[in-house]
């Protein structure tokens, strides 16, 4: 709760009215904060307003704080546009989680890869393609090593990811949407059989909780099947998960993480949306109310800094 007598607005930007928004929702009415769930799409540029944007629900002011849940899709022009409206809260001093550029980060992989190299974090090896001739070559150096998985440029949840054994499975550059993301796959450890890896949530320099997520296919998402244990993260994958948030500037981010033969973490993902429906299955106290509390410190931290001129 912030100290201003007038209760924090914040905006809770979706496309659509789920489990994560009504958790969300409920968790910022609990701590005192007035939530408005909006819809990026409905939001618009509009510099005859007070303060150059249309925002559902906030006619006269910007929100004091947003999350954003998703974008919602659409063409490259709306994506930009939606993202523009982020970019303007920002340039307003509103506090958002995460940020448009955060967001942007995680969400171009390739560019999540480059800046997790950057960091010195440890990753799969990782190729990234234009044309199917640099792919083919790609493929033909590397797949001797190994498989080769196939990641749509934006995606999530594991939809739309392949396993490439050998180079007659690369796709056409159409069905690749002219892009190809490759990553070396990262099989079982030597005398285990299952396939398992390790979400780590983050949020406000801290890690929130963690689960093991293990599956009998290789695609570990449980959006697919995969069933979610609590972990504690040993401190090796406590911190190269907090550095690889940091590394994309993710205040809030699902850090997907796998064991190498060695038993050593290597960073495969970093979600600036995540969800933590599975999560919260073998959590004890409500994820929701924690990442609500760590939102609204930032908040309180912004009014102070402000001098609370929006109070």
């Amino acid at each position: 709760m912030t100290s201003s007598h007038q209760a924090p607005r914040v905006a809770i930007f979706t496309d659509k009215i789920d489990w994560h928004v009504e958790k969300l929702a409920h968790a910022f009415m609990v701590l005192g904060a007035r939530p408005v769930v909006v819809r990026l799409a409905a939001c618009k540029i509009d510099t005859t307003r007070p303060y150059g944007l249309a925002i559902p629900g906030f006619c006269k002011a910007p929100p004091d704080g947003a999350v954003v849940r998703a974008i919602g899709d659409g063409t490259l022009e709306m994506i930009t546009m939606r993202l523009g409206v982020l970019h303007a809260l920002g340039e307003l001093g509103t506090p958002v989680v995460n940020d448009a550029r955060a967001i942007e980060r995680c969400t171009d992989k390739s560019m999540a890869s480059f800046l997790l190299q950057r960091a010195g974090l440890p990753a799969p090896p990782t190729f990234v393609a234009q044309t199917h001739a640099q792919a083919l070559a790609i493929a033909r150096r590397e797949l001797v090593h190994g498989p080769l998985v196939l990641k749509p440029l934006f995606g999530a949840q594991g939809w739309g990811l392949q396993l490439i054994r050998e180079e007659s499975e690369l796709p056409s550059p159409e069905e690749a949407r002219g892009v190809y993301y490759l990553q070396r796959f990262v099989p079982p450890r030597a005398g285990e059989g299952r396939f398992e890896d390790m979400r780590v949530l983050v949020s406000g320099g801290a890690v929130v909780g963690a689960m093991r997520r293990c599956a009998d296919q290789w695609i570990t998402n449980v959006r697919q099947g995969a069933r979610p244990t609590g972990v504690e993260p040993g401190a090796a994958e406590k911190e190269i998960a907090l550095r690889a948030a940091e590394a994309l500037g993710a205040f809030c981010a699902g850090v997907d993480l796998i064991a190498d033969q060695n038993g050593a973490p290597l960073v495969l993902e970093v979600n600036s949306m995540a969800g933590w429906s599975g999560l919260q299955r073998v959590t004890s106290f409500s994820i929701a109310e924690r990442l609500a509390a760590d939102m609204l410190a930032v908040i309180e931290s912004s009014r102070v800094q402000r001098g609370d001129r929006r109070a």
